[in-house]
């Protein structure tokens, strides 16, 4: 069961980051909070989220999951105006949720969970070094790179104490190294990795709305993304393998 109200631009961040990644998802709910961890079709990347029930003006939800399709729930929360707030109604007869807003009542059939991939479980990797940037800065990189290439760096150099993104095409170069007093804080491990861009630019929209974003790397390690979303009652991970470079 699950019969809530949140403001239209809150539910519709939570969508847009799992959106990002995948099409459908299992959605769990519970007595304090919803989440949902899924992976992309090519098992390149993950995200995981979580929307405590703070975010909510009323909440009130038993454990359970639901089938959800991402793309279909998007485009209808695209439809909503800013400030409209939006209610959710779980009918557990004929596995349907209902959502009202704005004057509108729409009806969405779920899907049948045995249907979509079971929730993955997250790797355990060692990832040392940590950078914290703000998510506009990072998106503006990740576009800035996605000009002249497909893949970028992500590393941290400890002796200039130093973030940086890299990127290199066939005939162009474009680096950022952003210092300790550019980043909101800064682990300076050495960690260099390669990551694809097409990936990154799903992720970096999401993330360039975050006031701040963690980010760990390793050494030819993923890269994993932390922020916060719902004015900090809701959380957003996204783990990224990186791209291998053949000799």
């Amino acid at each position: 069961m699950l019969k809530a109200t949140i403001d239209a631009e809150i539910f519709r961040e939570s969508i847009d980051a799992i959106a990002a990644l995948v099409t459908e998802c299992r959605l769990h709910a519970a007595d304090d909070h919803i989440w949902t961890r899924a992976v992309d079709t090519a098992n390149v990347a993950m995200v995981s989220l979580d929307l405590r029930s703070t975010a909510f003006s009323s909440f009130s939800a038993t454990d359970g999951e639901l089938g959800l399709d991402i793309t279909k729930m998007k485009n209808i929360l695209g439809m909503m105006g800013k400030g409209d707030a939006l209610t959710l109604n779980l009918l557990d007869e004929d596995r349907k949720l209902e959502l009202s807003f704005g004057g509108y009542r729409y009806s969405l059939t779920l899907l049948d969970v045995n249907t979509i991939r079971k929730d993955p479980n997250p790797p355990a990797i060692d990832l040392p070094g940590k950078a914290v940037i703000s998510g506009d800065a990072l998106n503006s990189a990740i576009k800035a790179a996605a000009v002249i290439s497909d893949k970028i760096a992500l590393g941290i150099d400890p002796d200039a104490m130093t973030f940086y993104m890299e990127a290199e095409g066939d005939t162009d170069h474009i680096k950022l190294a952003l210092g300790e007093d550019e980043l909101v804080a800064l682990n300076p491990v050495r960690a260099r990795s390669l990551f694809s861009l097409d990936y990154l630019k799903d992720m970096g929209r999401v993330m360039a709305r975050a006031d701040a974003v963690e980010v760990y790397l390793g050494i030819d390690h993923p890269v994993r993304f932390a922020f916060d979303i719902a004015d900090g009652n809701g959380h957003v991970e996204y783990l990224l393998a990186p791209r291998i470079e053949a000799d």
